[in-house]
């Protein structure tokens, strides 16, 4: 491991906790664990830790380290958790996760671009995550039933709603945090499932993602894209 990356990584840390994006000691530390480098392409690699997503290939990207840091601190995940993510992307999130809720927790991670989630399989086994996040190539939108309950749910892909299978495999005291709207912009949505099982909506910061292609979401990009229009 590059000595070089290793200082730019903590750089990047220190200066998201300034900014505020990072509020707890064990988000802070699974950012300074998790070397972001080995989950970009080579060609991006020298760009790692520049605080912007980055291409993962097929359109896809993987969020800025402040919107991953933000996300996963709303989400509030804890030791030994449950953890269901919607987009695997390259592995960076799932594996961000994952440090945080070792060694009894797990994640569980879909994908629905079946060559992504092989890269992200890899990312995962060579930074040693692999044993603690179970990648799954499906329709994300529908969640994964044989898990379920999920302690919390993150979901890395616009929707034009909370879809509602994820908000019945929740458990009852969990967070669900997902980007709801059409593109370009969507809004940061908490979803606070109360122990009597009612539902709690927050709505956060606007963001930048790309959308949820599904049963439950989107149907297609150019949908999505509509979708601005029609708001």
């Amino acid at each position: 491991m590059s000595s070089e990356y290793v200082k730019r990584r903590e750089e990047l840390v220190y200066a998201l906790k300034n900014l505020g994006y990072i509020r707890t000691s064990r988000v802070e530390r699974a950012m300074l664990k998790v070397p972001r480098e080995l989950f970009v392409p080579e060609n991006v690699r020298e760009y790692a830790y520049d605080d912007r997503p980055l291409p993962i290939g097929y359109n896809q990207t993987i969020s800025a380290p402040s919107i991953v840091a933000h996300m996963t601190e709303l989400l509030d995940p804890q030791p030994g958790d449950k953890i269901l993510e919607i987009g695997t992307g390259s592995g960076y999130q799932a594996a961000i996760l994952a440090e945080i809720v070792a060694p009894q927790g797990h994640v569980w991670s879909i994908e629905k671009i079946a060559e992504l989630a092989e890269f992200a399989r890899k990312n995962l086994e060579r930074t040693g995550y692999s044993d603690r996040v179970t990648v799954i190539v499906g329709d994300g939108s529908k969640g994964y039933e044989p898990q379920a309950p999920y302690d919390k749910i993150i979901v890395t892909a616009a929707a034009p709603r909370i879809p509602e299978p994820l908000i019945n495999q929740l458990k009852p005291g969990g967070i669900l945090v997902a980007p709801v709207g059409p593109l370009p912009l969507q809004f940061l949505f908490i979803v606070y499932k109360r122990p009597d099982g009612k539902i709690e909506i927050v709505r956060d910061l606007e963001v930048v993602f790309v959308p949820l292609i599904g049963e439950y979401g989107w149907k297609n990009e150019r949908e999505a894209i509509a979708g601005f229009w029609e708001t």
